[in-house]
């Protein structure tokens, strides 16, 4: 196979929520494989110290405001990020939040954050970014689901609810935009290690308790993605839409304790 698969030198790429965590994982992959960056962030000035990691590998890159749950600020951003760049060839929807709280104590508010952020905000930052990419009949978006899209967790109902949606919402998308050359998938990482599930990761028993559901017996760390976010902005992928990649050890398998040994 040719390595030129993966190469994303001269695209464009916007990642949603990079001031911490996985996004900044995923802008680190994509611009390894040659692409220039728009990172965005609720609060710009918390972009900086990135900002200036990326530059010093030699990639541009340009730290936008944005929150997911304005409109106005959505719309906004993606006219900066063309202005500049004069395209965008590829969206990772990597903003979100979470509320882990039993479903009988969910608020009305507490449920509309997460769904308005996780659900709301990464359909209208794609419908954004498609109306950039169909002119040039090129596109990759790439929504960050979750293992929650395909399984139910107690503690986390908005939550799942909400990559549920992105899952269904991608399917949808990609039959919207596909003749116009946009591929839409879904990245679902399984337990991984961020700030929103970092108070999981202090419980030594809940540590124990899931990596012994994951078939290959350890939670996630942030590098396993690296290579599954390029292959879904790369033309590797030109063929694959509507799709979700699961990134998860092999806990969706439903495995348990193994009952036979080799």
């Amino acid at each position: 196979m040719e390595k030129y698969l993966f190469d994303l030198s001269g695209k464009t790429a916007i990642v949603t929520g990079a001031s911490r965590g996985l996004g900044q994982y995923f802008a680190k992959a994509l611009s390894g494989a040659g692409a220039d960056l728009i990172i965005t962030s609720r609060q710009k000035d918390r972009l900086e110290t990135f900002r200036s990691e990326i530059e010093t590998s030699g990639r541009r890159v340009l730290p936008l405001e944005l929150d997911v749950t304005d409109y106005g600020s959505i719309q906004r951003m993606v006219e900066n990020a063309y202005s500049h760049y004069g395209k965008i060839d590829i969206l990772v929807n990597n903003a979100g939040c979470n509320v882990r709280k039993p479903a009988a104590d969910i608020s009305w508010e507490e449920w509309n954050t997460v769904l308005d952020t996780n659900l709301r905000g990464a359909f209208f930052t794609a419908q954004a970014a498609a109306r950039k990419m169909i002119p040039r009949r090129y596109g990759r978006i790439i929504n960050i689901g979750s293992v929650t899209a395909v399984f139910g967790y107690a503690g986390l109902a908005p939550y799942c609810a909400s990559r549920g949606g992105i899952k269904q919402l991608s399917m949808s998308l990609a039959d919207d935009w596909g003749r116009y050359g946009i591929t839409v998938n879904v990245l679902a990482p399984g337990w991984f290690k961020t700030e929103q599930t970092k108070a999981l990761y202090g419980n030594s028993t809940w540590v124990e308790y899931i990596t012994d559901r994951i078939p290959l017996k350890r939670p996630g760390l942030p590098h396993d993605l690296d290579g599954a976010v390029v292959f879904l902005a790369s033309d590797a992928s030109a063929y694959i839409t509507g799709q979700t990649l699961l990134v998860d050890g092999g806990i969706s398998t439903g495995a348990t304790k193994a009952t036979v040994q080799d």
